[in-house]
């Protein structure tokens, strides 16, 4: 049943995926195709991904051994396929979301350093735009290992199945508020989604004492960034001429 339904799962997620991609990005970039034209590409190309999922889902073989000491292993390995495509929905809404909430003041002092006025809207360089993706894709490469281990092991126990769930709403949202000018924090929004997936299962799958750590930190970063911005800010006023 999941070999039968996965490769459609991947469709749907890929077509979401590309049809954004075409609709909200595309046009940047010089390329403005007819809204026929982009539902066009965008089903052909969900097609390619769901016949290259479905190619590898069908290679997958059932393991009588590995079933009797783990249920439903062989359906975990089947979503686990499908969670390769959803993860890329994931890193497309972060890079949608989080890029911009990076890069959205130095857009505006750079408007501001060329033309002298403060305005509503901002020029954006393509060199502004490669410089945030360069950066969150360097953070997520250091130190963001640490956030990936939190959310992906210590809330609750998470299976291919759970972690397509928790990635399908998490991506869901966030590109729907970064289509709308939500500026929402994407690790928060993951977050929720897996704590959803934990207390589906009862409140105890959920490792509450992570959980309280985490909202802490929300608590405490708050305030702790506003801080840091007036002094900096008091700083550079004192230095700097």
């Amino acid at each position: 049943m999941a070999k039968r339904y996965v490769p459609v799962y991947i469709f749907l997620a890929a077509f979401t995926i590309t049809l954004v991609t075409i609709l909200k990005g595309l046009k940047h970039v010089g390329l403005d195709l007819s809204l026929r034209d982009s539902y066009l590409l965008a089903i052909g190309i969900a097609v390619a991904i769901a016949i290259v999922g479905a190619f590898f889902i069908n290679r997958i073989q059932p393991d009588k051994k590995a079933e009797k000491n783990q249920h439903f292993y062989t359906v975990e390995r089947v979503f686990g396929v499908l969670m390769i495509v959803t993860a890329c929905g994931m890193a497309f809404a972060h890079g949608s979301n989080d890029v911009a909430n990076a890069i959205g003041p130095l857009a505006a002092v750079i408007s501001v350093a060329q033309t002298g006025a403060i305005s509503a809207k901002s020029s954006l360089p393509m060199w502004v735009l490669v410089l945030g993706g360069g950066g969150i894709v360097v953070g997520l490469a250091t130190f963001g290992r640490h956030v990936i281990a939190t959310v992906g092991k210590k809330i609750t126990q998470l299976t291919p199945s759970r972690g397509f769930a928790a990635e399908l709403a998490a991506a869901t949202t966030i590109v729907i508020a970064s289509g709308t000018g939500i500026p929402i924090s994407t690790t928060h929004t993951l977050v929720g989604a897996v704590l959803g997936v934990g207390i589906a299962r009862g409140i105890e799958a959920i490792d509450l004492r992570v959980v309280g750590r985490i909202l802490v930190s929300w608590v405490v970063t708050i305030p702790a960034g506003a801080f840091l911005s007036i002094m900096f800010f008091f700083i550079f006023k004192t230095v700097l001429p």
